[in-house]
């Protein structure tokens, strides 16, 4: 008896190692914010909107997430990400329906990187972490262009690595986007065609630098068209290449972000464009936070053109609840109907102001 018990205590003292060594971490997060804003000059007969926004709060878009890894020994890891996003103010999901539409994605990562396959941000979008200091808010750079915050793609393979102070990153997709729902959440564009090699394909690539004080970045990002997809890209000879170059400074309680994004889509009117921005954020004390945001959309060899300013007050309830509010002015001309709101509208060549309340929390 004494020897079976002796051999069971020296089974179970190799096994454990084993066990514990093979267990999953997940982690269950989130973050829910709510907003009612208001804004003129709706559309062209100069009416006034009130609305809480369904598509995002006013400082970050609500999501439900799960990420984990699995230590798989020398320094080998297996991770996913499942992320959803919703509308809180109805309940509905985002990027056209789908449980898990801001990530999906399961790899590897080591001394060397992370590669995950699945669906994926592209580097254009993590280019802008940081040196986009409004971030992706109901008012911000993504209303001039919503590609930007809403950058992710289907049946993709993303690598992204961290050597000394220089962070690389890339992403290729076979299919970019089956959504039909049309807007940034969904583009109508499969790919993966036996027929057609390049239809509906995106890549990306970055190269990041973090140094004492700041932050400086580049990046580039190219889509391919496909038969009914949207934004005029309705053949694989026609793409959608943006160029973003960024930097961020800090200085004691200061941040200062700038950058430009060059486009050009060939499925457009007008395809030569660029967007310039520069915002600041200074904290007045632990609790008040005071930032602000200047961009500009300009199309090259047309009078269409939209300008931003925009200014917002945070004040910091705990480390994970806010409240803030926000104002901003947009300025269109031409034909140009950029809304100051993301998912709003306003009349052709009118300009627009609106002011917005919110609530945010994470967990």
């Amino acid at each position: 008896m004494k020897k079976n018990l002796i051999a069971a205590l020296g089974l179970a003292a190799t096994v454990m190692p084993f066990v514990a060594h093979a267990q999953s971490n997940v982690t269950v997060y989130g973050l829910l914010d709510v907003a009612v804003e208001t804004y003129n000059n709706a559309n062209t007969t100069g009416a006034s909107m009130v609305r809480l926004p369904a598509l995002g709060g006013g400082m970050f878009p609500s999501r439900l997430g799960f990420r984990g890894d699995e230590d798989l020994g020398d320094g080998l890891k297996a991770v996913f990400v499942l992320e959803s996003g919703f509308a809180p103010v109805t309940g509905t999901l985002g990027q056209g329906n789908r449980m898990f539409g801001r990530q999906a994605n399961v790899g590897l990562s080591g001394s060397w990187g992370t590669v995950t396959a699945g669906r994926n941000y592209n580097m254009l979008t993590t280019s802008t972490f940081d040196v986009d200091t409004f971030g992706p808010s109901q008012y911000g750079i993504g209303s001039l262009d919503s590609f930007i915050p809403n950058g992710r793609s289907d049946n993709s393979i993303a690598y992204k690595g961290k050597f000394s102070n220089v962070m690389v990153g890339a992403t290729y997709s076979l299919g970019r986007d089956s959504s039909s729902a049309g807007g940034p959440a969904g583009t109508n564009c499969a790919g993966e065609s036996a027929t057609d090699a390049m239809q509906c394909r995106e890549w990306s690539a970055m190269v990041r630098y973090d140094g004492q004080g700041f932050v400086l970045v580049s990046a580039y990002d190219r889509i391919y068209g496909g038969p009914g997809a949207a934004a005029g890209l309705n053949s694989s000879s026609k793409t959608d290449s943006r160029l973003h170059l960024g930097a961020l400074f800090r200085v004691d309680y200061l941040k200062v972000g700038v950058g430009a994004i060059s486009r050009n889509n060939e499925g457009s009117a007008t395809p030569h464009s660029t967007m310039y921005y520069i915002g600041a954020a200074y904290d007045l004390t632990p609790q008040w936070i005071i930032d602000g945001q200047l961009a500009k959309l300009d199309y090259r060899d047309s009078s269409n053109k939209a300008d931003q300013a925009l200014i917002r007050a945070i004040y910091n309830l705990s480390k994970r609840s806010s409240v803030y509010v926000a104002a901003g002015r947009i300025n269109n001309d031409g034909a140009s109907a950029v809304a100051l709101s993301a998912g709003g509208s306003v009349g052709a060549g009118m300009g627009q102001t609106g002011v917005i309340a919110g609530l945010k929390h994470s967990f």
